[in-house]
């Protein structure tokens, strides 16, 4: 559960990827949202409920995940 003011948005909201960024392992091309959504370099999704979201967009090789997702390591 997010703790975090104003709260992320839900995995099925819209707006998803906003939640902020708890693990990142840019080694491996993916990250882990604080709402359960872990979030892939190709701008996939894979839902907390097994639930998959094709790439919208493929992203430049060695961009990484987007920056407005915050950084990995911040108080939750």
């Amino acid at each position: 559960m997010c703790h975090h003011q104003p709260p992320c948005p839900s995995p099925d909201a819209a707006d998803r990827e906003a939640a902020r960024l708890v693990a990142y392992h840019p080694e491996q091309g993916w990250g882990l949202l604080c709402n359960g959504v872990v979030c892939f370099e190709d701008t996939g999704d894979l839902l907390p409920d097994g639930r998959s979201i094709a790439p919208a967009h493929p992203r430049p090789a060695g961009r990484g995940l987007p920056a407005h997702r915050g950084q990995a390591g911040r108080a939750a």
